[in-house]
């Protein structure tokens, strides 16, 4: 399910611990690491689809969590042509997600990476807040600091808090310093 300018619908998970950690996956044979995220199905709201995509990949149920607050509007990010399937490539841009922050109420103990027949991920940790923007996939990188920037005022009361402690430089060439 596309909108009209090509982008699929989805919601993001940034789940935090009482140390305002932030969980990290390791999809799945892969060495990419990645935040919950999942498309929204038809009929869905995106709050349902964040639940359904909660337990699909961290096997997570409502009561686990509280939700701290979500993104104002939608998030884009285009997905490089080379990423995307041959028969979608006419039609397909990327991703428009909402993003949600949520605490963890229940234990660690309570993630289940194995919670359906096809898992997401097959490893996860908790980093400091800000650590994702390092390592993420170069085209989610502006996307994961909208979101994480927006959601800061939920966790940290300090203003200096709230942004990335470091400045993205993009030098020549377009890669981050």
């Amino acid at each position: 399910m596309l909108d009209r300018e090509g982008y699929r619908p989805n919601v993001g998970i940034v789940l935090v611990n009482s140390h305002n950690q932030v969980f990290w996956g390791k999809r799945i044979r892969e060495h990419s690491w990645q935040f919950p995220q999942g498309g929204i199905k038809k009929g869905e709201t995106p709050e349902q689809a964040m639940y359904r995509e909660l337990h699909e990949e961290v096997g997570l149920l409502p009561e686990h969590v509280k939700i701290l607050g979500r993104t104002r509007d939608w998030l884009r990010y285009d997905v490089p042509k080379h990423w995307v399937r041959r028969e979608w490539r006419t039609t397909y841009r990327g991703q428009k997600q909402i993003w949600y922050l949520l605490r963890l109420v229940g234990r660690d103990s309570d993630v289940s990476l194995r919670a359906t027949e096809h898992p997401e991920f097959d490893a996860w940790r908790w980093n400091d807040y800000w650590i994702p923007l390092d390592s993420v996939i170069e085209f989610k990188r502006g996307v994961y600091e909208q979101a994480l920037v927006e959601l800061a005022r939920h966790l940290f009361l300090h203003p200096a808090d709230r942004r990335p402690p470091w400045p993205q430089v993009v030098a020549e060439g377009g890669v981050a310093q």
